[in-house]
């Protein structure tokens, strides 16, 4: 099963980037799922290419999985925890990933592991948290 929302702009320096958020999970029945998903995809408006940033669960990944964590929700058992529908925490994700070295003029699709930019992202998000 796939939930994608709908894209939202985030304007960064004069440039419009578009940006939305879908969870996947196999269903098993009786209300309970496995392999959930959080994918976080951002283009530059105009762009072919995209960027994918997947978050699946895993051993100490928290991810949605109608139980624990609620939608847009992905964490560590020992870290932070962040929201993917916050647009802060989308420019942080733009930021960590052009870090890396994400071009957004690439006609291609990327995917990255979204945990290799978690760490990142949670103290760009600390840093800008209000007092």
């Amino acid at each position: 099963m796939a939930r994608k929302g709908k894209a939202r702009r985030l304007v960064v320096d004069g440039e419009t980037f578009l940006w939305s958020l879908s969870h996947t999970h196999q269903a098993l029945g009786n209300g309970r799922y496995e392999d959930c998903c959080e994918t976080f995809s951002i283009r530059r408006f105009r762009a072919r290419g995209c960027l994918r940033i997947v978050f699946r669960a895993g051993p100490d990944r928290l991810v949605p999985d109608g139980y624990l964590m609620p939608s847009g929700a992905v964490g560590t058992a020992v870290g932070g925890t962040l929201n993917l529908h916050e647009p802060g925490t989308a420019r942080a994700l733009l930021d960590a990933a052009l870090a890396q070295g994400w071009r957004p003029d690439d006609p291609l699709t990327e995917e990255v592991d979204g945990w290799t930019l978690f760490d990142a992202v949670i103290t760009r998000r600390g840093a800008l948290a209000p007092d």
